[in-house]
């Protein structure tokens, strides 16, 4: 796979100051009205109701996410990271898939990185204006030494969020491939990065919450992103996760099982002995030849 992708000026955010015409979706009124008077039931229900929305708007940003996932995996390959930086529920969101990978695909720690405005503090609490601050977000993916071998994806489900577009408007402007996933269309976001990925899932169910269907859109697609890079990388074998650490006992026994089905070994504590003893159903594997 070979990454063609050439950065376009044209579509770099000079604007600072987002544009009063913008019309986030993400912020408009819900469909519901008076949710205090509602049953239980009737919450539930109409909750469940609008994340059925939130599939189907993922569908349609496949072509989108392709592209990204081309991309990333083409960057990775090449000895790239992939960065994801955010803030609020997106931010946390990105840290979540980060430090899901080396567990689940044994990649080394610092090849997936979260980041998120206000640092570690703001994974359990919100850090005031942090968002706010167009430089902050270079500055963070600069402790990184972050160069044009790796990608950035900015992730705001508003589309606005300054530390997030600034952050991406630097990126670019070095040579760094970026991607953006957002739940408004035509934002600023989108149009700061190279590879814009919208998942447009309209109004929330409490108006203005985007931890709700935009959340669920956002690791929707976040699922997909890494999982799909990862298996382009060579961290999956047949349907299976060869590579995953072995971090407890539901592993050693997944891990165990896989070794016995993968080399025909008939005895579990053999099975067992095997893993255990080269850390990975890939290594031990490896190991017999088979």
């Amino acid at each position: 796979m070979k990454n063609n992708l050439m950065p376009n000026p044209n579509k770099t955010l000079n604007n600072r100051n987002m544009s009063a015409e913008f019309t986030r979706i993400t912020e408009q009124s819900s469909d519901y009205r008076h949710l205090e008077q509602m049953s239980i039931n009737e919450l539930l229900t109409n909750m469940n109701n609008e994340d059925k929305r939130v599939p189907v708007a993922v569908e349609k940003a496949i072509p989108q996410i392709e592209k990204l996932v081309t991309a990333i995996s083409d960057k990775m390959l090449a000895g790239g990271r992939l960065f994801y930086i955010g803030a609020g529920t997106s931010g946390r969101l990105g840290i979540l898939d980060a430090s899901e990978i080396p567990p689940t695909y044994g990649l080394p720690q610092g090849l997936v990185i979260g980041i998120i405005a206000g640092g570690d503090v703001a994974i359990q609490r919100p850090v005031e204006q942090a968002e706010d601050s167009w430089e902050q977000g270079w500055a963070d993916l600069m402790k990184h030494a972050i160069d044009e071998k790796d990608v950035v994806i900015g992730i705001a489900a508003s589309g606005t969020t300054p530390y997030v577009i600034g952050a991406l408007t630097e990126a670019r402007k070095k040579g760094i491939v970026t991607g953006c996933i957002t739940c408004n269309a035509g934002s600023p976001l989108a149009d700061a990065a190279e590879l814009p990925v919208e998942v447009v899932v309209g109004p929330e169910f409490v108006t203005g919450s985007t931890r709700m269907k935009s959340g669920t859109a956002q690791k929707l697609v976040l699922n997909m992103i890494s999982t799909a890079v990862m298996i382009q990388i060579g961290r999956v074998e047949d349907n299976k996760m060869v590579n995953m650490q072995l971090t407890n006992s539901k592993l050693v026994d997944r891990g165990t099982k896989m070794v016995m089905e993968k080399t025909g070994i008939n005895s579990y504590d053999k099975a067992r002995e095997l893993l255990l003893k080269y850390g990975s159903v890939k290594k031990a594997v490896d190991s017999l030849g088979a």
